[in-house]
């Protein structure tokens, strides 16, 4: 095997391999019976560990968790969620590719089996003296990652004023520019955007990007930031991070829809920015960048349940991926990220299902980033769904095509990346190798 290659192949068994271990099988005496699980001590930690942040008051989820009458008046439903992996919104699938993240957000099947059967078994609460201690939530105008930084964020950047949007209104894509008042280049180690607790309902999504200059003739930097459900921020990669220059500015576009109760609503969307001390660069400057199908290539018939994309992007240098996140729009269905080799080889990344409700990032754990050679070609697969079986379709009987509303689609993947000379890539390819030859396992092929 080449060991330019051998480094992620490794990788990814380890992934797969890491995701079956702790697994086994348990055989009850015959007779014997396993008792329903209760709310207080088996179905309660789940709930807290998985929904409760989202299923709040206040929070974005239609309906509070927080109670044992809560839960079981939904108790059906929940079932049907969870059995479907509908909820928690994690869609990674997990029978393909790589299997190990942070802040994995998805059921384990043990867990998923421990709330059907609690819901067969008749919702029995159980003593209540069982209880876990009750989470205890920050109000949604806080940052998430202050807890994880373990420190508030250096700079918090706000569009320039609260942005009114009517209730009866269309959709609006507005664009904003906030000075970020740095006068020193800085290199930033996580960001996170959030809405303002009252324009959470009517934000779709915000991207922003870095400049300098005027935006007459801008030096745009890089990509920088998104918020849309289910994706607010990243911690980057440890020794890596994003240059922000002194004098930048932040460019938003910001995509804002109607409040569904009617209410006209204002919103004020920041980023909050944890920032390297003074002096420290990191060795790797994150990028983030877009991966996948042109505008002439969306071709979506009427009626038409499978309509297949394909998007091709060569690598001219080495390169470490850290977080793949696909993004379609109403039609899509699901997306596949595969690596193409210099010598023909094609091995599948990741393969997610799509809810436009939802936009995750998936964030691959530290010892299974794809290592991938320069050379190689990044080939992402998209697909489609225009017919009655897709909810999300607004009217069949229409073709559809490239275009920013809802109601147009897309085909592209975000990822997050930095390059990596040759040396350090045979280095992080050996250290790897080395390091799962250690744990016994991953039986390679001798290839």
């Amino acid at each position: 095997m080449r060991a330019e290659t051998r480094g992620f192949r490794y990788g990814l068994q380890l992934g797969v391999v890491g995701a079956c271990v702790g697994l086994g099988v348990f055989v009850l005496p015959a007779g014997a019976q396993s008792p329903t699980p209760t709310y207080s001590k088996d179905v309660a930690p789940i709930l807290q560990q998985k929904c409760e942040m989202c299923h709040r008051d206040g929070a974005i989820a239609p309906m509070s968790l927080l109670t044992y009458e809560e839960v079981r008046t939904y108790a059906p439903l929940i079932k049907d969620r969870v059995s479907n992996r509908k909820m928690p919104p994690y869609f990674v699938d997990r029978s393909v590719g790589l299997n190990d993240f942070k802040d994995d957000r998805g059921l384990s099947q043990e867990q998923i089996e421990t709330i059907v059967s609690w819901v067969d078994g008749g919702t029995p609460q159980g003593d209540p003296a069982d209880m876990p201690p009750p989470v205890s939530f920050d109000n949604n105008a806080e940052f998430t990652l202050t807890s994880a930084m373990g420190r508030e964020p250096d700079l918090v950047i706000p569009i320039p004023e609260p942005f009114l949007v009517p209730g009866d209104g269309p959709n609006w894509w507005m664009d904003f520019i906030s000075e970020t008042g740095l006068t020193e280049d800085r290199y930033i180690s996580a960001y996170e955007s959030r809405p303002t607790p009252e324009g959470f309902p009517v934000v779709h999504h915000a991207i922003s990007n870095l400049f300098t200059g005027d935006l007459s003739d801008p030096d745009w930097e890089a990509g920088f930031s998104e918020y849309a459900l289910g994706k607010t921020g990243d911690i980057f990669p440890a020794n890596s991070g994003q240059l922000i220059k002194a004098g930048s500015k932040l460019h938003w576009n910001v995509h804002y829809s109607a409040n569904a109760n009617g209410e006209d609503t204002y919103d004020q969307t920041r980023i909050a920015i944890w920032l390297y001390p003074r002096g420290v660069e990191p060795k790797y400057r994150l990028q983030r960048g877009g991966i996948g199908s042109t505008v002439s290539d969306l071709d979506i018939p009427p009626h038409s349940e499978e309509v297949r994309v394909d998007g091709y992007t060569p690598l001219k240098e080495n390169v470490r991926i850290a977080i793949f996140q696909p993004h379609l729009h109403n039609l899509g269905s699901r997306q596949c990220l595969d690596v193409i080799y210099p010598d023909g080889r094609l091995q599948t990344l990741s393969c997610a299902n799509w809810d436009f409700g939802w936009h995750i990032a998936y964030t691959y754990a530290d010892d299974v980033q794809p290592l991938i050679p320069k050379g190689s070609v990044l080939h992402l697969t998209s697909w489609h769904n225009n017919s009655e079986s897709n909810p999300w379709a607004h009217d069949p009987d229409n073709w559809v095509g490239w275009g920013n509303r809802s109601t147009d689609e897309m085909a592209f993947a975000h990822i997050s990346f930095y390059e990596l000379s040759d040396e350090d890539y045979a280095e992080a390819v050996k250290e790897r190798v080395e390091n799962e030859e250690k744990s016994g396992r991953i039986i390679m092929d001798g290839g």
